[in-house]
Order: structure tokens, then sequence, then C-alpha cells
């Protein structure tokens, strides 16, 4: 289980998780080292600080997903 930032509420942090899930599955490298699977890997990326809510990575996302 990765615990989550005490800076970051639970809503933000699965929601930038999987924003970042779905880089990785389109090929994208990871920021933290380490084998797990996707869903792990975004969330551990989230919880060092290697993905941030401003970061342009997740407002390009935000603007792929929204309907």
């Amino acid at each position: 289980m990765v615990k989550r930032p005490d800076d970051l509420g639970a809503f933000a942090f699965v929601t930038l998780a999987r924003l970042r899930v779905l880089q990785l599955a389109q090929g994208c490298t990871p920021r933290v080292p380490g084998v797990h699977t996707i869903a792990v890997m975004a969330q551990m990326e989230v919880a060092a600080g290697e993905v941030k809510p401003e970061d342009d990575l997740v407002e390009s996302l935000l603007g792929a997903v929204a309907p």
C-alpha cells in the first residue's frame, strides 16, 4: 500500500494517479525506480512528489479526458 502525502487529499491523489496510469500505459518512462504494476508505479510517483497537480503532463491529460 502506498501512503498518500498529508498535503494531498484522497480524491486528488487518486485522480493524479489515474491520469499518470494513462500515461504509463501509453509507454511513458516511470519517474521512480522499481518493477511494479502501472497502478502502483503511478501511486508511488504521486506520493514521491514526482507528479503534481500543476505539472503540464496533468493539465494535458485533463484536456484529453474531458468530454
